[in-house]
């Protein structure tokens, strides 16, 4: 194995003989050698070893601890990720114990066992390797935070959703999305419809709550030029513009009960008629649905039906809200903090 992939030990030792001893010991890994606090200091900062061994006992104190104590202070403050194991000689064990109050990984005893204090620190590089490899990760998540291309979140809630929802992307089924406003069902759509096979298709959304009700039809289905005064030209809706892609209908429970029925049509004969028109039109495209309301209760109300119901809920997800999403609200905050100052 070259130098250059091999960890880095860094024995903090004052005793040469000992010096020798460890190195020929751990050939496994690439040793440095230093002899006082000074010395170790500037490894330290040149070669940043990830484990260290570090004898509390150094010059100019070399039957005390201050040294060694400044030794270990240093080192964690100036790299507090390193794995530091102290040395302490016989009866000091509470030293060695303040040491792992102050910061150390563990400790070992001299005279020393070879093959014990090799495995503390094989040990002390698996962590170090384990506790790196989590802060990469944490950082790249940091960087992009982000289920399905654009929805920022790190819940594991809502990583379980968009698994959910990357799972039937490509089953053509319709699905509908259970949420609060302001859980971001509008994203998830778009994320559904972009890691789906009519992702090259256009991506149509319509506010049902947000339409006047005589306007909504019109909307949907759109119309012929002269069906009413204002037509003055024939116009597509929302339905026939979804045509190979994905139409996404928010707020689904605000749909009136006589557009109901035309929308169950076309979902079963996959076909419309605009306003004023007699000529069907095929219409390929795949229907995701949300609302925040209790459609089922609304069923029993008789203001939803129940078989468009069905028909719109093959698949249902429920998306918990942002008060059942823990850490994503400092989340959020720190995304628009970032994005609306630069």
């Amino acid at each position: 194995m070259s130098l250059e992939t091999k960890a880095k030990l860094l024995i903090v030792e004052d005793d040469e003989g000992l010096q020798r001893q460890l190195r020929w010991a751990y050939d496994d890994y690439e040793v440095l050698i230093a002899s006082d606090r000074n010395a170790a200091i500037d490894l330290l900062r040149a070669e940043e070893p990830q484990v260290v061994t570090l004898d509390l006992g150094l010059p100019p104190d070399p039957n005390g601890v201050t040294e060694g104590f400044a030794t270990l202070e240093k080192i964690l403050s100036l790299k507090p990720e390193t794995k530091v194991i102290v040395a302490s000689g016989h009866g000091a064990r509470d030293s060695a114990l303040r040491a792992i109050a102050s910061g150390a990984y563990d400790f070992y005893q001299k005279p020393v066992d070879i093959d014990q204090l090799g495995l503390i620190v094989r040990r002390a590089f698996q962590l170090h390797g384990i506790e790196s490899e989590n802060r990469r990760l944490g950082e790249q998540v940091a960087e992009d935070r982000t289920v399905l291309g654009t929805m920022i979140t790190a819940a594991p809630e809502m990583l379980k959703v968009s698994r959910t929802i990357e799972r039937v992307a490509n089953a053509d089924v319709s699905v509908m999305l259970l949420g609060a406003s302001g859980t971001g069902k509008e994203l998830l759509a778009r994320g559904l419809h972009n890691a789906s096979r009519r992702g090259s298709g256009g991506f149509v959304a319509i506010n049902c709550a947000a339409i006047p009700e005589n306007l909504l039809e019109a909307e949907l289905f759109g119309y012929e030029k002269g069906a009413f005064t204002g037509a003055i030209k024939t116009t597509e809706g929302k339905i026939e513009l979804a045509h190979k892609g994905t139409l996404f209908l928010d707020e689904v429970g605000d749909i009136p009960l006589p557009l109901q029925v035309k929308l169950l049509r076309f979902i079963q004969e996959r076909t419309i008629e605009r306003i004023g028109g007699r000529k069907p039109i095929a219409v390929d495209t795949r229907i995701v649905c949300a609302t925040h309301q209790d459609l089922p209760e609304m069923i029993k109300a008789g203001s939803f039906r129940e078989d468009l119901y069905y028909r719109l809920a093959e698949i249902v997800v429920k998306i918990p809200s942002l008060a059942e999403r823990p850490g994503d609200a400092v989340l959020l905050a720190k995304h628009f903090l970032q994005r609306f100052s630069r």
